[in-house]
């Protein structure tokens, strides 16, 4: 079911995007007075749809058909985002049997270079206000928990923050001079705000103030990379949700619910911090201490070849909490500082690349990498999904205004420089550069799929 899962995600994020991408270049043609010949929800031949002329009706429509200014709503075949066909528009479609007749009123090429500029730019527009419409639901209707420790509960090994110089049992008191006040305002001054820049963090080890550097290149790397931060606040605790009775932990007793506080007499904070230990011990008795309902157990149990003992585990906190809800208007606010934030940080990580700074092999994921991630974040709950959403609705939007041709940026550029030279470009040089565009963009993908393969 896994393979199914990862394809259903993928059509369901691809198809809701770029739909979405698609109705802001409808809407804004509608606007500026041009027709819409087709708006179609996914791709290739029409399944059915509905128009004014014909009304609903399936298949495809007589080879002569002609809209007379309404547009065909339809469903394709492929359920593969989707598209729209604006008259008088050279487009991935190459369509260019207008381009020998006299321009119409209503078609793109005869409207002014602000109608023009508007129409290509609403795809971008639309997934934007798409992100912080999600972002904004977020905050809405589940509100904030912050958890009220700046201290260091754990640390993992060879992760970032380690790299960084953080420790067990520090206390975070401020980042470039910002008091920090909960472990969320803490993760927000490290990585988000005031992003590639470096950060200097004041902690108090032991009764000792000391200040860490996290240089901001570093921390672009080990975001682009995906790479974990690999720390977690004092009240973590690691509690068993599942229990294989015939495996080693199921024989020594364990339960679900069981709160599992030391192995060997390390404390546990975190579930990667059980799994490292239990995995690394392969045949090894381990001694297990664990509280259920209050009563300390404990006992020996040996992880069987593979380093398994039988249990599903969950990380939680058990610290004090405070939520915080938000009203309409500030959720707004908050889905447009993140939209603002995740832009930032997209644009930061592409300059990165260019500059050689980052690997692009690790930090672009093609089609399965998103398939994977949808499918991870869909499981994890639908605030997760939502998330998952908002940030890839960025990533179409920027990517969509690079200045490169068969992308919305490149029919911008064209847009401009026939507004400074008050004529059109010769349609035979828009599809040429086209058409190299396309073929530049399908080798990027062939490479990207690759690389996608490679990562498995």
């Amino acid at each position: 079911m896994g393979f199914f899962n990862d394809i259903f995600y993928l059509l369901l994020v691809v198809s809701i995007l770029v739909v979405i991408h698609e109705f802001g270049h409808f809407i804004a043609a509608r606007m500026s007075g041009m027709r819409a010949e087709v708006f179609s929800v996914g791709m290739g031949p029409r399944l059915f749809g509905f128009n004014k002329i014909t009304g609903f009706s399936f298949g495809k429509l007589a080879k002569d058909w002609d809209g007379d200014g309404h547009t065909d709503y339809r469903v394709a075949l492929l359920p593969i985002g989707g598209y729209v066909k604006i008259s008088g528009m050279i487009d991935e479609s190459m369509d260019t049997d207008f381009i020998k007749q006299e321009p119409k009123p209503w078609e793109f090429r005869s409207k002014s270079t602000l109608q023009k500029a508007f129409v290509i730019s609403a795809g971008v527009i639309m997934n934007t206000l798409l992100a912080i419409l999600f972002f904004g639901a977020i905050a809405l209707f589940g509100g904030k928990s912050l958890y009220q420790t700046t201290t260091i509960g754990y640390v993992e090994n060879k992760s970032v923050a380690e790299k960084i110089g953080f420790k067990h049992g520090d206390k975070i008191l401020s980042i470039n001079g910002k008091k920090v006040d909960d472990w969320e305002q803490f993760f927000q001054l490290l990585a988000v705000k005031d992003f590639g820049n470096s950060k200097y963090i004041n902690v108090n080890r032991d009764g000792e103030q000391i200040t860490l550097k996290a240089e901001g290149i570093k921390l672009i790397k080990a975001i682009a990379n995906q790479e974990t931060f690999g720390i977690y606040p004092e009240g973590m605790k690691v509690v068993t949700m599942g229990v294989e009775s015939l495996k080693p932990a199921g024989k020594a007793g364990i339960q679900p619910g069981d709160t599992v506080i030391r192995i060997n007499g390390e404390t546990i904070y975190e579930s990667s911090q059980f799994i490292s230990i239990v995995k690394s011990h392969k045949n090894v008795p381990l001694y297990f201490e664990w509280i259920r309902r209050g009563k300390l157990l404990s006992d020996s149990i040996k992880p069987n070849e593979q380093g398994i003992i039988g249990v599903q585990i969950v990380h939680l906190y058990s610290g004090k909490i405070r939520h915080e809800n938000y009203g309409f208007f500030e959720s707004i606010g908050i889905g447009a500082e993140e939209t603002y934030h995740s832009i930032e940080l997209f644009i930061s990580s592409v300059v990165q690349i260019f500059k050689g700074n980052i690997s692009i092999k690790q930090s672009i994921g093609g089609p399965l990498q998103i398939a994977k991630r949808a499918t991870q974040s869909a499981e994890l709950g639908l605030s997760y999904f939502i998330n998952f959403m908002a940030i890839l609705s960025i990533t179409l939007a920027v990517i969509n205004i690079l200045p490169f041709p068969a992308l919305d940026g490149g029919h911008l550029v064209f847009i401009i420089i026939e507004g400074i030279i008050r004529r059109e470009v010769h349609p035979k040089v828009k599809i040429v550069f086209q058409q190299v565009g396309f073929a530049v963009l399908m080798l990027f993908m062939l490479y990207v799929i690759y690389n996608d393969f490679t990562r498995l």
